[in-house]
């Protein structure tokens, strides 16, 4: 065992040289920040973690984003389905906004984030990030450290995280996932084939895989869902008896754990009588009846795969003998069963990015190259599938949108199963891929769109609202930086209600509705009394939010529609918020 060290008697400088040498050689999540050489107090000041990634917004003491819908975008095709969300930004700025509106309601998220290959396809504090630079994975880990923080905070218990990543970063993604969500909780990691040729520029290996990481906010409280079983798979259970559909495979195991040796336990003899078809485990003393063991046709012992009290209760409905060449093998039926649980390696055809996710946003657009390296739809078709497929109602999360394939695939999903899911998007405008690409995307596959081959492509149908992050608040809190908040609330409050119909509009307040249920919005104190007269007149509950200096809701001024409001003081329950993301 090491000696313990006792650091009491040590000076400053001996205790910033021990902890720079212990940050250099332990095995963990520590990366270099970009900060001067000489700030050697970022080494002992217990939140050196926090990210040095700057926005000009803040640097200019505006941190607080808000919300601003853009109405020309909107697509309504059915008021009965549900309302997705896009949201033009940086990410961050938007999972900011969404720690308001949607803490602890996500069911799953899925992002594939830059790659940091170096080819200077992702920027850090407003400049690419090639191969040469030292800090490269330091910069990325960073840049993921904080949005992945403010997402764990988006998932319910049961929820899910998928991220995708390949070799440039999976080692340091792998232990910054360990770290937020806890290794307890990382349910599985998946290689998935989405380029079956490889990478010809590669100079060892040609790289035809990436990989998925599976994580829980709680693992005791999610799950993996099977997927349903495909065509050629059910052809492959060709018998059938009372029970149901199945096939014939092996009792004697093969491969590992397969020697007596191994599992003595499951070494024992079957009794059959080949004229009467009777089969036993226990040995019934007649000699009419012959001895089956578990030995291969090289004379090695091997083991079934059933115990022998499971197989005494099955052997009738579930074993078949049948004799081949004097010998006689054991056969057990491997009944159809309504899913399959996927492995760790995913392999198909229709997992092919360039076939699937390439040429498919090519023919949606109608335009070469519009985004590069889309996911396959299929490949996110079967993620949803194993994690809200049971879920019609889930609300999932991508603010790595890209090219909107998640949102594709999750009303391609609806489409199938009559489902209600919800997404919500986020991406950057960086090369006009929000406006030119995801949108567009998006847009076509809810109204249905003609191929670039000629095709008509049917309608998915559902709803968007589009809204940017690009408005910001001061941090001050004065009494106008809080008239300001609450004036520009309004996006923020609709999105977290799910409350878009503007049922009534004036100078003082807002009424919206979501089916049976109101969303109200006072923006001057003076104008509850006017406000009431209105809901007095509706049948349906109002969450109401008012203006107020402190977290006082005006409560006594509800008394007497006490039973139509649920109150909440804004802009407090925002700042709370926002307080806690953009603390110093």
């Amino acid at each position: 065992m090491s000696k313990k060290i006792n650091y009491d008697n040590w000076s400053k400088d001996e205790l910033v040289k021990e902890i720079k040498r212990i940050k250099e050689t332990t095995y963990g999540l520590v990366w270099h920040r970009d900060l001067p050489e000489e700030k050697i107090d970022i080494l002992i000041n217990p939140d050196a973690r926090t990210p040095s990634e700057m926005f000009p917004n803040e640097m200019t003491g505006k941190p607080f984003p808000v919300l601003k819908e853009v109405k020309t975008k909107a697509i309504e095709t059915d008021k009965n389905k549900p309302t997705n969300i896009l949201i033009e930004g940086d990410n961050y700025h938007s999972l900011a906004v969404l720690n308001f509106t949607h803490e602890n309601t996500i069911d799953f998220i899925y992002i594939d984030p830059p790659y940091n290959t170096g080819s200077k396809s992702w920027k850090y504090n407003n400049d690419y990030v090639d191969k040469e630079d030292p800090f490269r994975h330091s910069k990325f880990i960073s840049f993921l450290y904080k949005r992945l923080k403010l997402s764990k905070n988006l998932l319910k218990e049961s929820g899910v995280i998928c991220l995708t990543i390949d070799d440039h970063e999976i080692f340091p993604v792998g232990m910054l996932m360990d770290e937020i969500f806890g290794e307890e909780n990382r349910l599985g990691v998946v290689t998935i084939v989405h380029n079956p040729r490889g990478r010809s520029d590669d100079k060892f290996f040609a790289t035809s895989h990436e990989y998925a990481l599976f994580y829980a906010k709680n693992a005791t409280q999610a799950k993996i869902l099977k997927l349903d079983l495909n065509e050629e798979q059910i052809e492959a259970f060709n018998l059938e008896d009372d029970i149901s559909k199945y096939r014939l495979l092996p009792l004697r195991r093969s491969g590992s754990n397969s020697l007596r040796t191994a599992r003595r336990n499951l070494f024992y003899p079957i009794y059959y009588n080949p004229k009467t078809g009777e089969k036993l485990v226990n040995d019934p003393k007649n000699k009419s009846f012959i001895e089956i063991l578990p030995i291969d046709t090289k004379g090695i012992e091997r083991v079934w795969r059933w115990g022998e009290e499971t197989l005494s209760k099955t052997i009738d409905s579930e074993i078949v003998i049948r004799e081949s060449k004097g010998k006689y093998i054991v056969l057990a039926k491997d009944r159809i069963k309504s899913g399959r649980r996927l492995k760790t390696y995913w392999v198909d055809p229709k997992y092919d990015a360039s076939s699937h996710g390439t040429i498919l946003l090519e023919s949606i657009l109608g335009k070469n190259k519009a985004f590069d390296y889309p996911k396959s739809i299929f490949a996110l078709l079967d993620t949803l599938k194993i994690v809200v497929g049971d879920n019609k109602d889930a609300t999932v999360l991508d603010f790595f949108a890209g090219s909107g394939t998640t949102g594709h695939a999750l009303l391609k999903l609806n489409k199938e199963d009559d489902g209600s899911r919800r997404f919500i998007l986020c991406t950057n405008n960086e090369n006009n891929i929000c406006t030119d690409v995801c949108y567009p995307r998006i847009t076509k596959v809810i109204e249905g769109y003609k191929s670039t081959n000629g095709e008509k492509v049917d309608a998915l149908g559902s709803n968007l609202r589009y809204f940017t992050a690009y408005d910001f608040i001061e941090a001050k809190e004065t009494d106008r930086n809080k008239r300001k908040l609450v004036n520009q609330s309004t996006e923020m409050l609709c999105i977290k209600e799910s409350a878009f119909e503007l049922v009534q509009e004036s100078d003082d307040f807002k009424i919206f509705r979501n089916h049976d249920k109101y969303l109200g919005i006072i923006f001057h104190e003076d104008s509850i009394s006017d406000y009431k007269k209105v809901i007095k007149k509706i049948n349906g509950h109002f969450n109401t939010y008012t203006f107020s200096m402190t977290d006082d809701p005006h409560k006594e001024e509800f008394a007497d529609v006490a039973d139509k409001v649920t109150l909440c003081a804004i802009p407090d329950v925002i700042l709370k918020v926002y307080r806690e993301i953009f603390k110093e």
